[in-house]
């Protein structure tokens, strides 16, 4: 089922995640309905709190498309290349960092914005899957950055938050005098 995504200003994207305690039927499906929402949105990231649910869940796929839409992995790192996507996780935590990388980030959220954000080149994080079991992702490229964007949706942050307080004013001030622009169809949307 697809979902509604909720934009920038909702107040619901500024609230903080609570943590899943049992990986319920319900939570599942709330996961391939997420999945389903980010396809059709064209994204490469989901967190739960965009589709006004506050819990501490994200869905992510980064792998590439050929000219037939089969997903493909010939942009990913070797360290990307290590997990089978698309990828549910649940309740992630973010035990290391190390280095630095920007990436021009957009948001499914704050659709038709693109800047540059800095973020750990370098990510080992702690979740649990769809079934509950306990994983471990060591990562770098753009699953890494994907990582920590939606990351900071469960915390109740956006990409904007983490850009100059000039680009973001400027951005907030486009949005709410003019609204959002019309979205193009390209998928390396966060």
């Amino acid at each position: 089922m697809i979902l509604k995504v909720l934009t920038f200003p909702h107040p619901n994207l500024r609230k903080k995640s609570t943590r899943v305690k049992d990986v319920t039927p319900e939570i599942r499906t709330l996961a391939q309905d997420m999945l389903e929402t980010m396809y059709y949105e064209r994204g490469v990231g989901l967190a739960a709190p965009q589709v006004d649910r506050q819990i501490r869940m994200v869905v992510i796929d980064t792998r590439s498309s050929d000219e037939e839409g089969n997903p493909t992995m010939e942009d990913m790192t070797e360290l990307e290349k290590k997990y089978s996507q698309p990828l549910i996780v649940i309740n992630p935590e973010i035990t290391k960092r190390e280095g630095k990388t920007t990436y021009g980030e957009g948001c499914l959220s704050v659709p038709g914005f693109i800047e540059t954000v800095e973020r750990a080149n370098y990510i080992e994080v702690s979740a649990l899957d769809e079934n509950g079991k306990k994983i471990e992702i060591k990562t770098d490229g753009l699953l890494a950055i994907c990582i920590q964007h939606e990351i900071d949706h469960l915390d109740g942050k956006l990409f904007i938050d983490r850009i100059s307080f000039l680009k973001s004013s400027k951005i907030k001030s486009s949005i709410k005098k003019h609204g959002y622009p019309e979205r193009k169809q390209e998928r390396r949307i966060l």
